[in-house]
């Protein structure tokens, strides 16, 4: 499948939303569909498909994030999404009307996914720099995801030409502070259209702030896709819920990223039809006092003044001086009738 380049292509993140009860993860998805995304993603792992199982100072994660005090594993022990689950999601999912990926972090996630059928593969932020992880994925001929997180544009290059030596072109990159919540001070949005110019490929945004005004400033600057955790209800707490939305505010961004679409238009200087039937409040030249034949026009008797019935205010300094060719009648739209030798003026 190809994603679509004529709207926002919006992805709710079910990630470890799903508190571990299949029920929620259900709920989650019928919420997802109502509040208007097109897609629900999953992350497909295990806690010995990420990492190991120690508690050595390598392992624990300390780097000032909300998980800290926690080991890898204890983490993904609580996030991860069971396996059995994902190709009951997906056809339920399906059913709704959404498109189901998810993101493989080894080689035997993309295995699975592949009998699953998923149309679209994500690469994770930190997943960026295994080559040979994306280069298993990019041979599957699917659309790439690709977020940019940690990388080094040397690195992002890297992951963007292996893609294309599997002679997978399909690739769309995913701006992403790698920041759990994205602090605004960190995001610099003007990556977006210059990795779009640098890569020659489209680009959308991962966004892990705590409100919906970061993705919808995005696509002002020509985001393509916005992917944004969701969660039923913040109550429910665990590992990702501080920087997801709910329900209604999912639903208020997907609104406001489909209004922001309609105004950016295209690319083309040219009138609306509302536009030009208001250039009737436009200015023009008028007589604002009564003019005789072969009177001078002058400051006090003709004025650039609403409606734009009359010549354009751009012949005003080279009508003054000239001559009235008729009477004119205070409030009368001047013409070049009117006007003894206009043609001299043009």
């Amino acid at each position: 499948m190809k994603i679509s380049n004529n709207k926002t292509f919006i992805v709710a993140e079910l990630s470890a939303n799903h508190q571990q009860k299949f029920d929620i993860a259900v709920e989650t998805i019928k919420a997802i569909k109502a509040a208007g995304a097109d897609a629900v993603k999953l992350q497909t792992y295990t806690p010995d498909t990420l990492t190991i199982d120690c508690d050595n100072d390598y392992f624990k994660i300390k780097n000032g994030t909300i998980w800290d005090g926690k080991n890898f594993y204890e983490l993904y022990k609580e996030a991860y999404t069971p396996w059995e689950w994902q190709p009951k999601l997906k056809k339920i999912a399906e059913d709704l009307g959404l498109i189901f990926f998810s993101t493989p972090f080894d080689f035997s996630a993309v295995d699975f996914l592949e009998n699953m059928n998923v149309p679209i593969y994500k690469v994770a932020s930190f997943e960026i720099t295994d080559l040979p992880l994306i280069k298993y994925i990019a041979a599957k001929k699917k659309p790439l995801i690709i977020s940019t997180g940690i990388a080094e544009l040397s690195e992002i290059e890297n992951a963007i030409n292996i893609c294309k030596e599997c002679e997978n072109n399909d690739i769309i990159l995913l701006y992403c502070v790698s920041e759990y919540p994205a602090k605004p001070e960190n995001i610099n949005l003007n990556i977006i259209p210059f990795l779009k110019e640098q890569f020659k490929v489209s680009v959308g945004i991962s966004d892990h702030s705590l409100g919906i005004e970061i993705p919808i400033a995005a696509v002002a600057l020509g985001a393509c896709v916005i992917e944004k955790h969701f969660i039923l209800d913040k109550k429910l707490g665990g590992p990702d819920a501080e920087f997801s939305l709910d329900y209604k505010k999912f639903k208020e961004m997907v609104e406001k990223v489909r209004l922001i679409e309609k105004t950016l238009g295209k690319k083309e200087y040219k009138l609306t039809e509302a536009q030009r039937k208001n250039r009737k409040f436009g200015r023009s030249l008028f007589a604002v006092k009564d003019i005789k034949k072969g009177e001078k026009f002058t400051k006090e008797n003709i004025k650039s003044i609403r409606p734009s019935d009359g010549l354009p205010p751009l012949y005003y300094y080279q009508i003054l001086n000239k001559y009235a060719a008729i009477d004119i009648k205070y409030g009368t739209p001047l013409t070049k009738e009117m006007i003894i030798n206009f043609e001299e003026l043009i």
